[in-house]
């Protein structure tokens, strides 16, 4: 059997028509396949390769953390320097409220981790979330998901939560003192990228605090520069009572985060003790490699110019086929009169050397998210693949 016919056979599928093309190495922006063909990854990893693939300062401390140890002991129990360091890092650049950090495997387990801090901090049950948000798809983070098509078939799911539309008043109506947190996308990611009203944003975290309502803040995608700055938060003058964190979080290693107040996480230990924990959560090679490249990210201000590329991307890109173009920072939703014409033009542009993808909620449209690393001649480049490949598949 060949490789491909392995992966059909072997390894569990997600999807009935998988990209299906047999990747040898990365480096930088570019993918290769075995037969020795670049591609341009116009989606960095599904937002995992800010930094781009490969990076040598992330090798390095890989290797370096590889020689001295890799896992001892569950979670939580030994003082490992990788997790230390990290935390450390990470809460010097974040408000001194998200000052406590619990490493997890992914950024679903972080969710989950999150719902059931909040559960033991307010000692309430309900939760709420949107219509149309993607935390994760462990039965949990499932439970969140603001679509009954993707949850239908794995009830019963946890009761007591609620969906509402995102950035409507509907939810600032029904916020009360039973319900234990909201869980929000600061900006929707798989619903293509779509960016709250400021004034409806700061309404509803401050209902939450008149409320005692804790306000839990998804960044596993939009965090780490995607939009702009190093936190989409930022950009509303809100704090998050809990931060979720995970993609780029490890540099390209598996790693998840939910971030709080010590006072709030202490609540995790007792009561019972062991109220969360997990065996390789927050993995010293992990940890390593995700402190590497947060440094690389933040040594080399990249995030400085994402609102230059995302200009830059909104001027190419002009077609009439273009229906309208969702963005926030290096982050863009490209939506085509329907769901046929989407998929055809991302085959299209995988075919020419462009590896993008649709969304869960919008897939009319064509995901762009290269690593923030791209410099402006291969922006040209990939926005000149996207047209050329529109204008095969629709003229």
């Amino acid at each position: 059997m060949n490789n491909r016919q392995i992966f059909l056979q072997h390894l569990a599928q997600t999807s009935t028509a998988p990209i299906g093309i047999e990747m040898v190495k990365a480096a930088g922006i570019y993918i290769y396949d075995a037969e020795g063909k670049k591609y341009i990854d116009g989606i960095a990893g599904f937002s995992v390769a800010n930094i781009g693939h490969s990076n040598p300062k992330v090798i390095d401390a890989i290797d370096e953390q590889i020689k001295k140890y890799m896992h001892l002991i569950v979670y939580g129990e030994f003082i490992q320097q990788p997790q230390t360091a990290y935390a450390k890092l990470l809460t010097d650049n974040l408000p001194t409220s998200l000052n406590c950090v619990y490493f997890t495997n992914s950024g679903a387990e972080a969710t989950e981790g999150a719902m059931k801090l909040a559960k033991r901090v307010t000692g309430r049950t309900k939760i709420f979330s949107f219509k149309n948000a993607y935390h994760g798809s462990t039965q949990g983070a499932l439970s969140l998901m603001g679509d009954e098509y993707w949850r239908n078939s794995f009830r019963p799911l946890l009761p007591e939560i609620y969906h509402y539309n995102y950035n409507q008043q509907e939810i600032l109506d029904n916020l009360d003192e039973h319900v234990a947190c909201v869980v929000v996308e600061i900006i929707q990611a798989e619903a293509g990228i779509k960016t709250p009203d400021t004034k409806w944003l700061q309404a509803l975290h401050k209902k939450c605090k008149e409320k005692g309502v804790l306000f839990i803040a998804d960044e596993i995608q939009s965090g780490f520069g995607r939009t702009g700055t190093l936190w989409a938060f930022e950009q509303f003058n809100i704090v998050p009572d809990i931060l979720l964190l995970g993609k780029a979080l490890g540099g390209g290693m598996p790693l998840g985060a939910f971030i709080a107040d010590k006072n709030l996480m202490a609540t995790l230990t007792h009561q019972p003790v062991l109220g969360h924990i997990t065996t390789f959560g927050g993995h010293p090679v992990s940890c390593a490699a995700g402190k590497a490249a947060f440094e690389e990210l933040i040594n080399n201000h990249y995030i400085k110019s994402i609102q230059q590329k995302q200009d830059f991307v909104l001027k190419k890109l002009s077609s009439k086929h273009i229906q309208n173009i969702f963005y926030h920072g290096l982050w863009f939703a490209i939506q085509f009169n329907n769901t046929e014409t989407a998929h055809a033009i991302i085959k299209k542009c995988i075919d020419k050397g462009l590896i993008t993808d649709w969304f869960i909620f919008a897939p009319d449209c064509l995901r762009l998210a290269p690593p923030l690393i791209i410099d402006e001649e291969a922006l040209n480049t990939v926005c000149e693949i996207i047209l050329n490949s529109i204008n095969e598949v629709c003229n």
